[in-house]
């Protein structure tokens, strides 16, 4: 399925990487596969690692530059650069941005470029306020065309109660669901 066009966007739930990182490798032996990191993600050093590691860690899986920028993200809708735009992990601040339509990162952007033609959008959730603050944007783009979610979780129930993660062991079937239109169940995994 290397035909399969994947834009693979990082937001900046930097505890979530050695997991999202751990099923990287096989989307890119599977799909063509091309990187963006919000501002946040490719400039911010964390207790997680270097941006800079993980910048290289994604041009090396790829094969090519990855998209930081704006304007370097702008032209996936009107040039249809891409099938499928997964945004792996998602913030409660990604989250917000796509349900109210704020378009200042490069990863919102991204989605933005790419729902103008109707293509599809597949949210991997990473947010401590996922049954609080966050429950009204989850709701908002559950109901929203072309949205999809890979199916999560209570990643702490008893530690962080209102905390949401993607199940990343179902990333690629997510991608196939979403590629056929569907959003693959249960939701919550």
């Amino acid at each position: 399925m290397k035909h399969v066009r994947v834009g693979l966007a990082l937001t900046g739930s930097y505890c979530t990487y050695a997991e999202a990182f751990s099923v990287f490798e096989s989307l890119c032996e599977k799909y063509d596969v091309t990187a963006i990191m919000s501002e946040n993600a490719s400039s911010t050093d964390s207790r997680f690692g270097k941006s800079e590691d993980f910048i290289a860690r994604l041009g090396a899986l790829t094969g090519k530059s990855v998209i930081t920028s704006i304007a370097a993200a702008e032209p996936i809708g009107p040039k249809k650069l891409l099938d499928i735009v997964v945004i792996a992990p998602c913030t409660g601040n990604t989250l917000a941005k796509l349900a109210n339509n704020i378009t200042d990162t490069c990863v919102t952007m991204s989605a933005k470029s790419h729902l103008r033609n109707s293509r599809p959008v597949l949210l991997a959730v990473s947010t401590n306020d996922g049954l609080a603050g966050s429950a009204k944007n989850i709701g908002t783009l559950l109901a929203r065309k072309n949205i999809y979610f890979v199916p999560f979780h209570q990643d702490d129930p008893i530690g962080k109660p209102n905390s949401l993660a993607a199940r990343y062991d179902l990333l690629d079937a997510s991608i196939e669901a979403t590629l056929e239109g569907r959003q693959l169940q249960p939701i919550l995994a």
